[in-house]
């Protein structure tokens, strides 16, 4: 028995539907790696320096997010473990990403609620700010370092699911034994290397700005009027309980490689090595080499090799 016209001109609607929505897929695709020249979005990638082959591969933005978490949680005094608990609860709470929606009116890295105090719509949507609030509550729990991450997470969150952190604590591990500094030469980024398609230049005072940004005035960076490069004097007087000076200067170091594509940064020295965006390391991303090798490229002013001083070159 013929279907009825109805039913056939339906399905004949439903699959010129499905062949549009086909085709407009393929030509956004083509679109996207015509502006960006076929590239895709820059990654990171974090290792561990256990030698036990542990790695976490993440986007530039969530390297961005990642590193202001770890800057505001040590300048605050925080410890590692501190550091440990607010990247896992915003890798949980979304995805280490700013984002602008969430349950009810949940906001930012840590889904924090205006209605709930935390602050309002702006100032939640503050990287800075939401990790500081984060942190405020985190060290109120007395004995919060030696509790489960979890347990831990949940007293500042209230979350309806407080087992999910623990899956984002290896990975959280990795992230804040590099970005505050303990793990050296362990995080790696592609970068936009200079005269790159789509490239711009970077700005040393933008540069100089995001620093005082996530870290505070206690930082002192300075930027070189008519030059590409920032230099950051590493404290002496680091507390020992800190790591030391050579810790805050690797952690200062891999916060530049975190934000080398936001801040087009083409090179990184420190402490006898050097990182370069562009490079073909592992996964992609550039490596830290050492700095007699990498000034044997030619590929501009010498690197540092002092514990006292991070050396930042951004793109022409």
């Amino acid at each position: 028995m013929p279907e009825p016209p109805t039913l056939v001109r339906r399905g004949r609607l439903l699959r010129i539907g499905a062949a549009a929505v086909v085709l407009l897929a393929v030509a956004t695709y083509v679109a996207v790696q015509y502006a960006t020249g076929g590239r895709a979005t820059p990654r990171c990638v974090v290792v561990s320096a256990n030698g036990d082959g542990a790695s976490y591969e993440f986007t530039s933005e969530q390297a961005v997010n990642a590193a202001t978490i770890a800057a505001v949680g040590t300048s605050r005094g925080m410890p590692e473990r501190a550091v440990t608990i607010a990247l896992a609860t915003a890798l949980q709470e979304s995805g280490l990403r700013n984002i602008r929606h969430g349950d009810r009116d949940s906001l930012g890295l840590f889904q924090q609620r205006p209605s709930e105090g935390w602050g309002s719509e702006k100032q939640i949507m503050d990287p800075v700010y939401a990790a500081d609030r984060f942190y405020a509550h985190l060290d109120k729990i007395p004995g919060y370092s030696r509790l489960p991450l979890t347990v831990a997470a949940q007293r500042v969150q209230r979350s309806g699911y407080p087992q999910a952190y623990a899956k984002h604590e290896p990975d959280a591990t990795l992230l804040s034994a590099s970005l505050t500094g303990r793990a050296a030469a362990s995080l790696t980024c592609e970068g936009r290397p200079s005269g790159a398609e789509g490239a711009r230049a970077g700005d040393p005072a933008q540069v100089k700005a995001a620093l005082v940004r996530d870290f505070g005035k206690g930082v002192a960076p300075s930027a070189h009027r008519g030059g590409r490069s920032v230099r950051v004097p590493v404290p002496s007087t680091v507390d020992s309980a800190e790591g030391g000076e050579r810790q805050r200067g690797w952690e200062l170091a891999q916060w530049a490689v975190a934000n080398s594509s936001a801040l087009r940064i083409e090179r990184v020295s420190y402490a006898g090595h050097e990182w370069s965006a562009g490079g073909s390391g592992k996964e992609g991303s550039s490596e830290w080499r050492e700095a007699s090798a990498a000034a044997g490229t030619g590929s501009g002013p010498a690197a540092s090799t002092s514990v006292a001083e991070v050396r930042i070159v951004t793109g022409q």
